[in-house]
């Protein structure tokens, strides 16, 4: 039986640690790491699929890199931008790409829930996203939140761009109807508590995950690359991982 043999981009990373470290678990093998700085086409050419946890800076490279040796890759880096997502569309013309703001099985489902709520309830239903992370984390609002609030903007048929309200500073008046809202907290050692709360007219429904350690990101990103390597050329998300 063939053992799959993983590359991790970002290795020297608290993610990458964490990978690292439940790579065998889960009865793969680890074809090695590198970092900034690092050979990204030596790492493809020895690997049966990519993990990436390190910059947006690094990503244009490391896809050249995967397409040149048909490797697919997953992509966790958070922080992106149009021009990310647009090579990201590029490769996966000639790769598989699965690419999410969280590789939690867990917070994957709990999109699906915060899309079939934002589906059933109207534009009255005010959504509101607030995420909370360690100190040391460097983008606001999370991957996380980002996903989510694409889940409940995609349950009520419209762009999230039309609806994003991330910044409250100031004399801001009323609330627009059919936005939705983010909060991003910052400290301390927390590894990602991310709640949604959709507040009617006497009533609220609160949707929320929390994520105890890193380990449940690291075993869901190994999860999702075993079951990448066979894909065909694409671009994939977490919600096909887990089936839903």
């Amino acid at each position: 039986m063939c053992v799959t043999a993983i590359g991790i981009i970002g290795s020297a990373g608290r993610m990458g640690h964490a990978l690292a470290a439940i790579v065998p678990d889960l009865g793969a093998t680890l074809a090695g790491g590198i970092d900034a700085g690092g050979d990204p086409a030596a790492l493809a050419h020895d690997s049966d699929v990519l993990v990436d946890f390190s910059s947006p800076s690094a990503l244009e490279r490391t896809l050249a890199a995967a397409r040149r040796t048909g490797t697919p890759i997953l992509i966790g880096t958070t922080g992106l931008a149009a021009t990310h997502h647009a090579m990201i569309d590029a490769a996966a013309a000639d790769i598989a790409v699965l690419q999410t703001g969280n590789v939690s099985l867990g917070v994957t489902l709990l999109a699906k829930l915060v899309r079939d709520a934002a589906a059933r309830l109207g534009p009255e239903w005010d959504i509101e996203i607030s995420e909370f992370h360690h100190r040391h984390k460097v983008d606001a609002p999370s991957g996380t939140a980002l996903l989510l609030g694409e889940a409940a903007a995609a349950g009520r048929g419209i762009p999230l761009a039309e609806a994003r309200v991330a910044d409250r500073a100031g004399l801001t008046g009323a609330r627009s109807e059919g936005t939705i809202g983010f909060s991003s907290l910052r400290g301390g050692s927390v590894a990602g508590d991310h709640q949604v709360i959709f507040a009617g007219e006497g009533e609220r429904i609160e949707l929320g995950h929390r994520a105890e350690n890193r380990a449940i990101f690291a075993r869901g990103a190994i999860t999702a690359a075993l079951w990448l390597v066979d894909k065909p050329a694409g671009r994939y998300g977490m919600d096909e991982v887990l089936g839903v």
